[in-house]
């Protein structure tokens, strides 16, 4: 008989992120379907783990992650934002941002629970928190202009409301939360316990002068608020899976029974390499990233808008989403094959960041690649369309 497999498997199914990079890999396109940042590694992140792993730190670490990189991120955050953060009791490094948002939800969720997303999300935040059998409920956020639906979100809260989950900057979309929006949130929460969980992982990717806000300096939601966070993107080490989360202690004592149950602990030389440069990266590193980033921004949109695949341009970030209704097909996906056929550039469908009622006309680029790739890319876009 063969082995039978679990009802919750079939909740699950591949991400449009992944099938479109793996075609993009098998047409040996440029892949501006996936997130990956092609930054340099900083020297100081790539020597300290290579130092650590010449030293002979290569067995497991506390669950939680080590000490020095617990106090690096507790630093950062009162450097940057002037949050105080109790590095041994509110501090969680996990594997990856995806695996502290997994390892926080198991700790504060239990089947049936109520959340709410804003659509455009990011698709593992739905697929976690279906897998953990929670009720979703969705909120809107223009993806023209970014605006916030503050009266859907009132028409969704109810006494059952666990969580509400936000993206800032959001992926897909590169929304921006500002500070009256943050407050809006805070506001609407005011008197219940629905807890705001924040992620964060582009926080250093924003543009034209705006300011990331963490959740936490709500002070209605300080309590109740949770920061997912990592280094993935910003130093450009998406494959060492080092992320984080900073969350009220009572829930860290909870989620580090499921971070250790999962993952055991985080990768002991890779968390000495983030360590150590997080000492060492000076406030430029990050503000030269933003700018870089913006740029690459500016070309990519400039040359969407020239072929017709009209923008929406990104307030943070490093994905744009663009209309994709010229390009022949009968859906989203066929569109995007069809790019990709046509032109060796890999996009990913924009129903991929929407419920089934979701938008079917868009597709998301990340413009996060080396120049000389980004430049490659808008010359194939240019002379093989419009259509």
């Amino acid at each position: 008989m063969p082995i039978t497999l679990s009802r919750q498997q079939q909740i699950l199914h591949q991400s449009p992120i992944r099938y479109m990079s793996i075609a993009c890999a098998r047409a040996g396109g440029i892949n501006m379907a996936q997130g990956i940042c092609d930054l340099d590694i900083p020297a100081e992140v790539a020597e300290g783990a290579r130092q650590a792993i010449a030293d002979g730190f290569n067995i497991y670490t506390a669950a939680d992650g080590t000490a020095a990189l617990k106090q690096a991120i507790a630093v950062k955050y009162a450097r940057h934002y002037g949050i105080a953060v109790e590095p041994e009791e509110e501090v969680l490094v996990s594997a990856g941002a995806t695996g502290a948002f997994y390892a926080a939800m198991l700790a504060i969720l239990d089947p049936g629970d109520e959340v709410i997303l804003f659509t455009p999300y990011y698709g593992y935040h739905k697929s976690t928190l279906e897998s953990l059998g929670c009720r979703l409920k969705y909120v809107n956020i223009s993806l023209e202009d970014h605006t916030v639906d503050f009266a859907g979100l009132q028409k969704a809260l109810s006494p059952r409301t666990k969580v509400v989950v936000i993206n800032n900057p959001l992926n897909p979309s590169g929304k921006v939360f500002s500070q009256d929006e943050l407050n809006e949130i805070g506001r609407l929460l005011a008197g219940s316990d629905t807890t705001v969980v924040s992620d964060e992982i582009y926080e250093h990717f924003v543009y034209q002068g705006r300011k990331h806000i963490p959740i936490s300096t709500v002070s209605s939601l300080k309590e109740r608020s949770i920061i997912v966070s990592g280094f993935s993107k910003i130093f450009s080490i998406t494959g060492w899976r080092i992320g984080y989360a900073m969350l009220p202690a009572e829930v860290k004592k909870a989620a580090v029974k499921f971070n250790d149950l999962v993952y055991v602990c985080p990768p002991a030389p890779l968390q000495t390499g983030v360590t150590k440069g997080l000492a060492a990266i000076t406030m430029d590193y990050y503000q030269n990233v933003a700018a870089e980033h913006e740029e690459k921004r500016d070309l990519f949109c400039a040359v969407l808008e020239k072929i017709g695949l009209t923008p929406i341009i990104p307030e943070g970030a490093y994905y744009v989403m663009a209309d994709i209704s010229l390009i022949p097909g009968n859906d989203d996906r066929e569109k995007v094959m069809h790019l990709l056929d046509r032109t060796g550039v890999a996009a990913v469908p924009g129903s991929a960041f929407y419920n089934s009622d979701g938008r079917t006309d868009m597709a998301r680029f990340c413009f996060a690649k080396k120049m000389p790739v980004l430049q490659e890319a808008c010359e194939r876009l240019e002379r093989r369309l419009p259509v």
